[in-house]
């Protein structure tokens, strides 16, 4: 975010259209909010996800989530049917961000979610209302004549009712627990990673005593459950179809998920620190399919872009299109639509950042606003991914055509269909590992 050189403090640019299309859906939520209460609100829920968070992540939701997914593939494999793999990422995510956010699960994994619509509705009327020549959706009660405005209305009031009750389940229990501590009885508040605790996200903010309203904590919420929820699965969905059509790079990541795990049944802290192929992988899915695709600014002062070449006036909208600058072979070279995860350097080196890169690559943007939870999305798609190739194999169902559409993010046009093959010999083979699994390292429900 650039900052003006009259007042260093103050940001040259906001959000701008973005929190004029999506306000309906994230109310004041910090994802799009701006200036002070931007500010307040980010500094609350980033120490949320701190490294301790987000190792009892790994070893009690991300882990087990992915087990569970493998159990459903092994199901796919056992009748020789295809699957879609972008519907099983998106409740695979759901799933995830249910747990870590809310401690809730929503076990969309094995019940239809209407949730999962719901948020998908939400974020294509976004874009919608970003490209539409007529902004009708600024009009009151539009959704009384128009079809497309009553769809979105009914899948916002689903997605926000649905993080009330999970809220409101949640005080109650922390209520519930300082009267018990004000009895006397000892209180596991401080100590997130016990296994009889909660260390959802939502837990570490009521816990906090934090004076925020109900709809606040609410709207917070809501952009990690749509964000989360929906950035990963995509990851996910493009990371396996590169595999698929880069056999010598999904036979290089296999190997080196052998190597690591052994008889692991999903990643440790330690060993997810040494899948490093794996998250260059995943790097270079994020540089070919970024999510979002495109970043939209809105100056609130006069600006030049470079500095001299293009003026910008006050309240113009500047789009910075990230899938554009992740494949200009002016910035990664003539093979610049090519899968190739060794491009960020050797596998010794920190993994690519915006920083390393010199802004080149920008999947979770960058400065102040650059994504509060990079680090939780990188963590959960390498283990799902470290877990699902230890024992299958999965190329891409023959005869379909995977279209790219875009808006939050960038998704296929009808799925991604896949056959699964359990690998001969792998470890983990035989089905019942998830749930096995998941209540081995004690998941909280």
């Amino acid at each position: 975010m650039l900052r003006s050189t009259d007042n260093p403090n103050s940001p040259i640019y906001e959000k701008g259209l973005v929190a004029e299309v999506s306000e309906f859906l994230f109310g004041d939520g910090f994802a799009i909010s701006g200036g002070d209460a931007w500010r307040v609100r980010r500094r609350a829920v980033g120490p949320s996800l701190h490294r301790g968070y987000l190792e009892v992540m790994l070893a009690r939701v991300f882990g087990p989530a992915a087990l569970r997914l493998n159990d459903k593939l092994a199901a796919s494999a056992a009748a020789g049917a295809s699957l879609d793999i972008e519907a099983c990422f998106s409740q695979l995510t759901l799933d995830i961000i249910g747990s870590a956010v809310f401690n809730y699960d929503f076990d969309a994994l094995n019940a239809s979610s209407p949730l999962i619509q719901a948020v998908y509705t939400a974020l294509k009327e976004t874009e919608s209302r970003a490209t539409d020549v007529v902004p009708l959706w600024k009009l009151p009660f539009m959704y009384l004549v128009d079809p497309r405005q009553r769809k979105a209305r009914d899948a916002v009031a689903l997605i926000r009712q649905t993080t009330e009750d999970l809220v409101a389940r949640c005080r109650a229990m922390v209520e519930s627990e300082a009267a018990a501590e004000a009895a006397g009885a000892p209180s596991d508040l401080s100590a997130p990673a016990a296994p009889s605790a909660d260390p959802s996200i939502l837990r570490f903010l009521i816990a906090s005593r934090e004076e925020v309203s109900a709809t606040q904590l609410r709207d917070d919420l809501l952009s990690m459950l749509v964000a989360g929820h929906e950035t990963t699965a995509s990851v996910l969905t493009w990371t396996v179809y590169l595999l698929a059509q880069n056999p010598g790079a999904a036979a290089t990541a296999r190997a080196e998920v052998d190597a690591v795990l052994g008889d692991s049944p999903a990643p440790s802290t330690a060993q997810y620190a040494a899948l490093r192929y794996l998250t260059r992988c995943v790097s270079e899915s994020m540089r070919l399919y970024p999510h979002p695709p495109v970043l939209l600014r809105r100056a609130r002062v006069a600006d030049a872009l470079p500095p001299g070449n293009w003026s910008v006036p006050p309240g113009q909208d500047v789009m910075i299109s990230v899938y554009n600058i992740h494949r200009s072979p002016a910035v990664w070279g003539p093979d610049a639509d090519a899968f190739n995860p060794m491009r960020f350097g050797p596998l010794e080196d920190p993994h690519p950042t915006e920083v390393s890169t010199d802004y080149k690559f920008i999947p979770f943007s960058g400065g102040p606003r650059k994504c509060v939870g990079d680090q939780f999305a990188v963590m959960e798609a390498v283990t799902a991914l470290a877990v699902l190739l230890r024992r299958f194999e999965v190329t891409l169902t023959p005869g379909q055509e995977v279209g790219m559409t875009t808006g939050a993010t960038i998704h296929t046009t009808n799925g991604l269909y896949v056959n699964v093959r359990e690998r001969a010999g792998a470890p983990g083979g035989g089905g019942g590992g998830g749930q096995k699994e998941a209540a081995a390292v004690g998941v909280v429900a």
